[in-house]
């Protein structure tokens, strides 16, 4: 029976919130749309009360009651995980009253919500450089806020999503063995977060992917390529001594020492063969113009032979036609 009374109460208790939201949003009441929109808030209904915010929003404008409005419908929206509006609220109330001793906390909620709206690593970041933003804002805004601290773990923790994001990028050029890109996609890695977490992991890649790059090249760019791959060995080795990287480095300039001696007997053999070929040429040059010119001395020598003979010969006697 007990059991049943309390379901009925609740019922009754249900069918007058109802009522009495019914009521709330087709009255023109503004203090009546006001004191149920509160109370829903009160009572984390955040679709009503938000509803009913909406309906305020022209009701309050200019007056004293505007902030709380505006204020509230923000926390209702964060609440709801409405993030990207309550974001947009929450910066409109601290633009519209700077005075308000809530609009420090409406600032920090306003990057909170961008914060919130920061998708997963491999989606879109759009959303994340838009809240390392809006953080940034709040610590030029508030520099000495109790909240800084908190600021600069949140800056921290999506900077990291980005370079992660950039960090899987490169990956994957790796795995499909373009290490050409690769290499460069990591360098881009480093540049754009020069104080990343991820600095060893992204060695080792790079490591790597010059070792092949320089091991697979085409025989014009494999000197230049082992020397830079060597480089970065060595640079490894003194940036990170006494590390796994190190020790990577190591064994990869070994191999790519060898591969140095190898393309330079390589290179003997082939500079020896070009000049082979080049002296051959020269010679096939020189007895190709040779017989050009014996050729040529031969026909000047017959021509001159033409000439005297055609000097030689006397010219026929002049005749007269005898006139009748």
């Amino acid at each position: 029976m007990k059991k049943h009374l309390i379901v009925l109460l609740a019922f009754f208790a249900m069918t007058a919130c109802n009522r009495q939201q019914g009521l709330a949003m087709k009255s023109a009441d503004k203090d009546f749309i006001l004191k149920v929109a509160n109370e829903k808030f009160e009572k984390k209904k955040w679709t009503d009360a938000l509803a009913l915010y909406e309906r305020l929003s022209n009701l309050v404008a200019g007056t004293d009651d505007a902030p709380n409005v505006v204020y509230n419908s923000a926390y209702a929206n964060y609440y709801d995980k409405n993030y990207k509006l309550a974001g947009h609220q929450f910066k409109n109330f601290a633009v519209t009253f700077p005075q308000d001793k809530r609009a420090e906390d409406a600032s920090y909620m306003s990057a909170l919500c961008f914060y919130e709206g920061s998708m997963d690593y491999n989606l879109d970041q759009t959303n994340t450089d838009l809240a390392i933003n809006e953080l940034q804002n709040f610590l030029n805004a508030y520099p000495n806020s109790e909240k800084s601290k908190n600021i600069n773990e949140l800056i921290d923790e999506l900077t990291y999503k980005l370079e992660f994001k950039a960090y899987e990028n490169a990956k994957q050029y790796y795995k499909i063995a373009d290490y050409k890109a690769a290499n460069v996609a990591f360098d881009n890695v480093l540049n754009d977060f020069p104080s990343t977490k991820l600095r060893s992991k992204i060695y080792d890649y790079i490591l790597k992917s010059r070792y092949e790059l320089a091991l697979n090249s085409v025989y014009d760019l494999k000197k230049d390529r082992i020397e830079n791959a060597l480089s970065f060995a060595k640079q490894a080795e003194r940036e990170m001594p006494n590390t796994d990287i190190a020790k990577t480095a190591s064994d990869l300039k070994t191999k790519l020492l060898k591969a140095k001696e190898d393309f330079l007997v390589l290179e003997k053999k082939v500079d020896e063969r070009k000049k082979e070929l080049f002296d051959k040429q020269k010679t096939e040059e020189a007895r190709i113009n040779a017989e050009k010119d014996l050729k040529n001395a031969e026909k000047n020598s017959e021509q001159i032979k033409r000439d005297s003979a055609a000097q030689a010969t006397p010219s026929p006697a002049a005749t007269f036609k005898i006139q009748k």
